[in-house]
């Protein structure tokens, strides 16, 4: 599991090394890890976003397709996961998007927003090839990590994990993908009580709703990935195939999560002080979760590219 993915057939950027994902390759089992590492804040900050966007493309645009040594192999499972101890992620990054929203800086919105779904999209499309994807939860997913997690056909979970979406409490809502994921999975009335509570809920109670799909013993992850994948294996075929369905039966276009996030920009934009001076004191506890920045370098949380 230590060996980089290697993505086409002749030298590319993205066999780049990068700085805030870990990508590896297991050719016996045909897995595809990527884990997230951010800098700063344990959030979707603008550089990671980027690189998640750039390997995900990068699987897409191969069709799975990884050239592994001498040797090319076919992606079966794509799995996501975080290296932040006890944290998937806490979602969007308020340290960035608090500024902007008080500044009224639309243009600058957007491109993050969009920049989430481009990020996100790939995953819930299966790459457009014959790819498992799962999501491997061992910590707290927030907002935007509850997501991402979402994105994936299957959701594994350790018992300690801690899932929601918890915007509503500075008057907000979860605005990359969370509604359409969650009706996709247990109803618009479902989802829209998770989302109008803010409530966060333990692994075991999502497992029961039938969000996550393998809930497991903490520590046991990684583990659980490998029995996943050898007890499905002489299924898999059929499970993909079934997984697949999702997107015929219950579609996400990518025009949707556009129109959505832009809903939710409109939204934020409308925010008064009392609901900015409660997202400022959930910004600060999100940076006291945070990591070192990569390398000792301070991370360039407002570059965000010109759309």
């Amino acid at each position: 599991m230590n060996a980089r993915v290697d993505f086409g057939l002749s030298p590319s950027p993205f066999q780049t090394k990068y700085r805030q994902i870990e990508t590896s390759f297991d050719p016996e089992h045909a897995i595809a890890w990527t884990y997230m590492n951010p800098a700063g804040a344990p959030c979707f900050n603008p550089e990671m976003l980027e690189e998640l966007k750039a390997h995900d493309g990068a699987i897409q645009s191969s069709a799975g397709r990884v050239l592994h040594g001498d040797e090319l192999h076919q992606i079966r499972y794509y799995v996501g996961a975080s290296r932040i101890e006890n944290v998937f992620s806490l979602g969007g990054n308020l340290n960035i998007l608090l500024p902007l929203i008080k500044s009224g800086d639309r243009d600058t919105l957007m491109r993050y927003s969009k920049l989430c779904i481009d990020a996100l999209y790939p995953r819930i499309c299966g790459y457009h090839s014959q790819i498992i994807t799962i999501s491997l939860v061992q910590g707290e997913a927030l907002g935007g990590g509850f997501e991402t997690a979402l994105s994936s056909s299957v959701i594994v979970a350790e018992k300690r994990a801690r899932m929601g979406l918890p915007e509503i409490m500075f008057n907000l809502f979860p605005g990359m993908g969370a509604y359409s994921l969650l009706a996709r999975r247990v109803g618009m009335r479902c989802a829209e009580e998770m989302i109008l509570s803010g409530r966060i809920y333990t692994a075991s109670e999502l497992h029961q709703m039938g969000v996550v799909d393998v809930l497991v013993e903490d520590g046991t992850g990684e583990s659980a990935i490998y029995d996943y994948v050898r007890q499905n294996e002489r299924r898999r075929n059929g499970l993909q195939a079934v997984l697949e369905c999702r997107q015929y039966v219950n579609p996400i276009s990518y025009e949707e999560l556009l129109k959505i996030t832009t809903l939710w920009v409109n939204a934020a934009l409308r925010l008064e002080e009392k609901d900015l001076k409660l997202m400022t004191r959930l910004a600060r506890s999100q940076l006291k979760r945070g990591a070192k920045p990569v390398g000792g370098e301070p991370v360039r949380e407002l570059e965000l590219a010109t759309a």
